[in-house]
């Protein structure tokens, strides 16, 4: 079993920064893929950032390129999800998840609230 619990959320004005952080433990393996997504009030989850404990297969979605950069420390088990720029239409749930591939997420954390004010 996987578990994995995020962190770094809160409320920031437009502008400003967070990094949100996604710890991991339990069995992962290290050809797992490591997802960021967010889900706003009223919308559908959509995907923001993934990668690979090995660092390779990065991936943003557009609306948050060049701002937000996904790292992770394999020493510690962890995948971050820094943050800048923060626009309002961040404001979101933020998810971590953990799968076998980009389209198979099979663990999922309870999410960190991010919000943004203008």
């Amino acid at each position: 079993q996987v578990q994995l619990v995020e962190s770094g959320g809160g409320w920031v004005q437009a502008g400003g920064s967070l990094r949100l952080s996604c710890a991991t433990s339990g069995r992962t393996s290290s050809t797992y893929v490591m997802g960021w997504f967010r889900q706003a009030p009223g919308k559908e989850r959509e995907f923001v950032a993934r990668t690979r404990w090995s660092g390779f297969g990065i991936y943003y979605a557009d609306s948050v390129k060049g701002r937000f950069t996904i790292t992770r420390d394999n020493a510690k088990n962890t995948v971050y999800l820094q943050m800048n720029s923060l626009k309002p239409e961040d404001t979101a749930v933020y998810y971590c998840a953990a799968g076998a591939s980009e389209t198979q997420y099979n663990y999922w954390g309870q999410g960190t609230q991010v919000t943004v004010s203008s």
